[in-house]
């Protein structure tokens, strides 16, 4: 397939930014990445390659492609010196509506006059940043889920300026990376699959708040109903993603709404406010490496 970028940049190594940056470098792209702290990226990779084969995960790329892949990615800790040659830039920080606004207006200063900009966002449409970058015909969303575990799924979404061949580009750069693009023809607040798995979130969080369930039958629930026993059910898909982003998905679903039923609850901040955040910390719903729904007896009968 041909290439429609060659050299791609990533703000921020986060979960997700770290796979889309090993992504790109593993389908050939020139790749650099930004991120205030020297050797974050290293760390996230090396701390996903410990979740995902303490998972006994076959990853979408072979380990033995990762060490390869995570050399040819060139860090910097200062912007201008990350973005400067890229044809896509890729915005991977943390869902906060002002801090992604502030990086639009960098990138949009500091990248080539030509660049596409793109938002990795999970819930934030692209139109509540194409300003900030002074190109709006040239921003769109590029949401992507947990690749390395299989998810080869990205939502393309475009603003309210986006160019039809910048949203072309997108999708012909997701298949070049092994992925299927999930197309958003109008504007949506959470985009394509997205949205359906924040419903899933909003009911299995509001069951589990308010004492109707235990977590981990939910978790067992899903399991079974899914076929796929070797993956977690949506409380142990929270913990990969981070709670402290759960909840910061689910506020800017609540500040569009302003409806008290998709406020997230009390307990879940609790939670962060104890540093319960999930894999990155050991502890969310479950304690990390070895969360309870790997064990052998998590799906038995006979508990």
């Amino acid at each position: 397939m041909s290439k429609p970028f060659e050299r791609i940049a990533v703000v921020g190594t986060g979960t997700l930014g770290a796979q889309i940056a090993l992504l790109a470098s593993n389908a050939g792209y020139r790749v650099t990445i930004f991120d205030q702290r020297a050797g974050a990226f290293a760390e996230m990779i090396n701390r996903l390659h410990t979740d995902l084969q303490t998972k006994g995960v076959d990853p979408f790329i072979p380990y033995d492609r990762w060490e390869k892949c995570k050399n040819q990615v060139q860090e910097f800790t200062e912007l201008e010196a990350a973005i400067k040659d890229a044809e896509l830039v890729i915005e991977a920080v943390p869902e906060n509506l002002e801090l992604k606004r502030e990086v639009f207006r960098e990138l949009g200063q500091k990248a080539l006059p030509e660049a596409i900009l793109a938002t990795n966002s999970s819930s934030i449409p692209v139109s509540n940043l194409e300003e900030n970058s002074g190109r709006p015909e040239r921003c769109l969303n590029l949401h992507f889920y947990m690749v390395l575990q299989g998810m080869n799924i990205a939502d393309v979404m475009g603003g309210t300026k986006t160019l039809p061949e910048v949203i072309e580009r997108g999708k012909t750069w997701v298949r070049s990376l092994g992925c299927i693009p999930l197309t958003v023809n109008k504007e949506l607040l959470g985009f394509c699959f997205n949205r359906i798995w924040r419903a899933i979130k909003r009911e299995v969080l509001y069951m589990w708040a308010n004492g109707f369930v235990d977590f981990r039958d939910v978790d067992r629930a899903w399991m079974k109903f899914t076929g796929r026993e070797d993956r977690p059910g949506p409380f142990g898909l929270m913990d990969n993603v981070g709670l402290d982003v759960i909840y910061d998905i689910e506020m800017v679903y609540y500040r569009d709404s302003k409806d008290p039923k998709d406020h997230p609850p009390e307990a879940l901040k609790n939670k962060i406010e104890k540093g319960e955040l999930g894999v990155k910390t050991g502890t969310g719903f479950y304690t990390y490496p070895n969360p309870e729904y790997l064990q052998d007896d998590f799906l038995s009968p006979s508990g």
